[in-house]
């Protein structure tokens, strides 16, 4: 698998959140974590996935002009987090986060974010200690 994580932005987060506990229980899947506006400091989030963790996101739209969707690809190390942010840069993303750990999304979690050219928020992550 090459895909760590998937967030889609919500226009109205209570219903959307209600829509997919119903829709993706048949599969298993309910909210492995959430996040509101007040620790956030921009939106409420959730978390949909399995025992695993979450892989699935739904957010409150931050502005009008950031109705961003997010994709997160596995890195197998943290070197190629570091790769693959200069690559990005190279290529014409625009900056959304240096290369570094962010415990707040878990102890080992080291990602790097980019906004690709059409807006989207890009990210490699990897969640290997020491990776």
């Amino acid at each position: 698998m090459i895909i760590d994580h998937v967030s889609l932005p919500v226009s109205d987060f209570e219903k959307s959140k209600a829509f997919y506990l119903m829709a993706l229980a048949p599969l298993g899947i309910g909210i492995q974590y959430e996040e509101d506006a007040k620790t956030t400091g921009t939106t409420d989030f959730a978390g949909f996935g399995t025992e695993h963790g979450p892989e699935f996101w739904i957010g409150g739209l931050m502005k009008a002009d950031r109705h961003m969707s997010h994709v997160a690809f596995k890195a197998k190390d943290r070197k190629s987090v570091d790769a693959f942010y200069a690559a990005a840069l190279a290529a014409g993303g625009i900056d959304n986060g240096a290369p570094g750990l962010r415990p707040h999304y878990g102890e080992h979690y080291y990602g790097a974010f980019i906004i690709d050219l059409d807006g989207v928020n890009i990210e490699a992550v990897c969640h290997l200690p020491n990776g």
